[in-house]
């Protein structure tokens, strides 16, 4: 069993940044995909990010997530981070974290393929 704890989330206005951040209960990221998704009301749940610990860190975007998010993570503190920045109203969900165990550098991008998942951080974007 793996638990993930999210926060960082808030209100900003249009333009602005927010770094998310996501504590896992593992020792280590070396088994480990970490991923970021977003659900808005009415929507499904959308990837916006992931990343792949190994040899070589990996990571991966959700288009809309692509030139205004960047993933990174600290092994040591067990932390994945989400900085956002050019936030738009459209960016306004919540915010999860998943993990699932790591097969090659293959990042996932289905909700349904993470097997833990964190319970969530609002990001609100005002306009």
């Amino acid at each position: 069993q793996v638990q993930l704890v999210e926060s960082g989330g808030g209100l900003v206005q249009a333009g602005g940044s927010l770094r998310l951040s996501c504590v896992a209960s593992v020792r280590t990221f070396d088994n480990n995909v970490m991923g970021w998704f977003r659900q808005a009301p009415g929507k499904e749940r959308e990837f916006v990010a992931g990343l792949s610990w190994g040899a070589d860190i990996a990571t991966s975007y959700g288009s809309s997530a692509k030139g205004r998010f960047t993933m990174s993570g600290d092994n040591d503190k067990s932390t994945v981070y989400l900085q956002m920045n050019s936030l738009k109203p459209e960016d306004t969900a919540v915010y999860s974290c998943a993990t699932v165990r790591r097969f090659h550098s293959y990042i996932p991008r289905a909700p349904g393929q993470y097997e833990y998942w964190g319970q969530g951080t609002q990001v609100t974007v005002s306009s």
